[in-house]
């Protein structure tokens, strides 16, 4: 399989893990969590892939994105581009590695839904993990499109 093969079924076997009905029984939150958490792992491979991928004509011997990512990583544009990505919390990217750091924790980074009980009123709304995962990967596949433009250039 090619990298960028292996990409694309890392990516779409993590939004197969997203839309696995986590059912009604006793077990459903339970579920939903692992789907969470084993969704955002397959992330994490599929950005190490993806990375391979877009440095694959600079021949690099080691693809972790800690390192690639990092200050000292590699100078190749397409590096470049998603480390901007990953400094701003906000972007599909530094949303992503906010996760996929608390997934490595002790205390993962998927949650028990919060259920209202009568007579309170529920405050706050952060989006379920799922969605949030689904929302970043939409917008992740538009930007690897675009680094796959320029790193084939090379």
């Amino acid at each position: 399989m090619t990298p960028r093969g292996r990409t694309n079924q890392l990516l779409y076997q993590a939004e197969l893990l997203l839309d696995v009905a986590p059912g009604t029984d006793e077990h459903a939150e339970a579920r939903r969590m692992a789907a969470e958490e084993a969704a955002l792992a397959l992330v994490e491979l599929a950005l190490e892939s993806l990375l391979r991928e877009v440095t694959e004509h600079a021949r690099l011997e080691r693809h972790d994105w800690r390192e690639l990512l990092g200050r000292e990583g590699a100078g190749i544009a397409e590096l470049h581009r998603l480390r901007e990505l990953a400094a701003r919390p906000e972007s599909w990217l530094g949303r992503l590695l906010q996760r996929i750091e608390a997934l490595h924790e002790s205390t993962g980074v998927a949650r028990r839904r919060n259920v209202a009980q009568p007579g309170l009123i529920a405050v706050g709304s952060s989006a379920a993990l799922g969605d949030e995962i689904r929302a970043c990967l939409e917008d992740a596949k538009l930007e690897i499109a675009a680094l796959r433009e320029t790193s084939q250039e090379w």
